[in-house]
């Protein structure tokens, strides 16, 4: 079973799909799963572990159906080979209090989603750049 680079949870399938083609903008060899629902992403991340496979990076949206955002990374950090995995809140909040829980839950960042196409290329170069190059030994 081969892992893919970014695991990506996101129930808004519009914004998934144009996060994947600026995911293909930043680097074309990368590859990227999306999971529609939090228990369905946790099913996924564990048969991926079983097959000693995990994502480079795991990308979540706060507001998941099935099983919360916050949910999703505390289980996640309880699955002992995700541990050092970074794990990023990627969502439309900015409310305070969502991001010092995140931050609690596990999470190694949060970032709000940006606004415009030409944005969320700009934001995800950087991502790509701070998770791929400068942490690649995490990997």
């Amino acid at each position: 079973m081969i892992s893919p680079d970014i695991f990506y949870v996101e129930d808004d399938a519009d914004f998934a799909f144009i996060m994947q083609h600026a995911a293909q903008e930043v680097d074309n060899n990368v590859s990227v799963q999306i999971m529609e629902n939090g228990k369905d992403a946790l099913i996924r991340l564990n048969q991926l572990c079983q097959y000693r496979a995990k994502p480079k990076l795991i990308l979540l949206d706060l507001n998941l159906p099935g099983l919360s955002g916050l949910d999703l990374v505390k289980n996640i950090r309880e699955i002992p080979s995700l541990k050092y995995v970074p794990v990023v809140f990627f969502t439309t909040s900015d409310n305070p209090k969502d991001i010092k829980a995140s931050l609690e839950f596990g999470a190694n960042a949060y970032l709000t989603k940006p606004s415009g196409y030409i944005n969320l290329v700009s934001c995800l170069k950087s991502v790509y750049s701070f998770w791929f190059t400068q942490h690649h030994s995490l990997n």
